[in-house]
């Protein structure tokens, strides 16, 4: 099999449609139908099958697929391993990684990177898990950091670091003239995040358990690090990472709320794919994300 008939037949796979993989390609659909002709004349097997108005793997495609994309994995990582050798702690780092992480761990352990590697190059992409996981899954990206989630056939993680999600509010919040209860929350209006996110349906539930109406949000929002600024200025409550209320930024303005029962207990991981090359300078990335053990403390 050629590489790049492997490289054109994952294209067309993404798309569903020969039309948009030529365009993404800048090659002729009769060249890209020549590709896919010669891989199933390779496979013995037809690779695809209408769909519509486009067109869907078979079940051999879908085969031919996985293995395609390992073997782009292994040629990549071979250039890259090969170039490495004599570099020492050089090259280029492409990160995913949640808005938290990127806000309190990243910058200290970037500096560190730099510091001791200053030709190391870095590409961050700052997005939520259900965007980053298929970028890593496809090789877009080399490393993931975010939180815990199940284990995953082909992906391996090292746990970085607690990040455990509370209840704030400003810290003129009336709710601090006292000793407030889970009930005296559902007085005040809040903003969170949108319904489906982790954290709101958690603390939904954390309500519901206690049969006690959910939180009145007054604003909803999918930008994270919009929400410590905004109940800093507001009388609403939010629920956020502990490490936005002791930022030295905002330290001052925000406190916590301390309810165990509303106290959501995470953690944040650094995840590679199992079989991927990684280079010393992300191996040295990885290690002092794992020193930097702060977001709990």
């Amino acid at each position: 099999m050629d590489l790049r008939d492997l490289r054109y037949f994952e294209a067309i796979a993404e798309f569903e449609h020969l039309g948009r993989a030529t365009e993404r390609l800048h090659r002729t659909q009769p060249a890209l139908t020549s590709a896919v002709r010669r891989l199933e004349e390779a496979c013995g097997a037809p690779l695809f099958e209408k769909a519509g108005r486009g067109i869907r793997l078979t079940a051999a495609g879908r085969v031919l697929l996985k293995w395609a994309q390992r073997v782009r994995f292994d040629v990549e990582d071979a250039k890259r391993e090969i170039g490495d050798i004599g570099r020492g702690l050089s090259g280029h780092i492409r990160i995913g990684i949640v808005p938290t992480a990127a806000q309190f761990l990243l910058p200290p352990a970037a500096r560190q990177l730099m510091a001791r590697a200053p030709a190391v190059t870095l590409r961050t992409v700052v997005g939520l898990i259900d965007s980053l996981k298929p970028m890593l899954r496809s090789g877009e990206i080399d490393l993931m950091v975010g939180t815990e989630s199940a284990e995953e056939d082909g992906f391996v993680s090292q746990v970085l670091a607690e990040d455990p999600i509370v209840v704030a509010a400003s810290a003129r919040h009336e709710l601090f003239r006292g000793v407030p209860t889970l009930k005296d929350l559902t007085a005040y209006r809040w903003a969170l995040q949108p319904p489906g996110a982790p954290t709101r349906d958690w603390l939904d539930h954390a309500f519901d358990r206690r049969h006690l109406p959910r939180p009145r949000v007054q604003v909803e929002s999918t930008m994270l690090l919009m929400l410590p600024t905004l109940i800093a200025e507001t009388g609403l409550l939010s629920f956020i990472s502990r490490h936005h209320v002791a930022g030295k930024q905002r330290g001052a303005q925000l406190r916590e709320i301390p309810m165990k029962e509303l106290t959501m207990r995470r953690r944040l991981v650094v995840t590679h794919r199992a079989s991927s090359y990684l280079s010393p300078a992300a191996e040295r990335l990885i290690a002092l994300f794992a020193a930097s053990r702060k977001l709990a403390h």
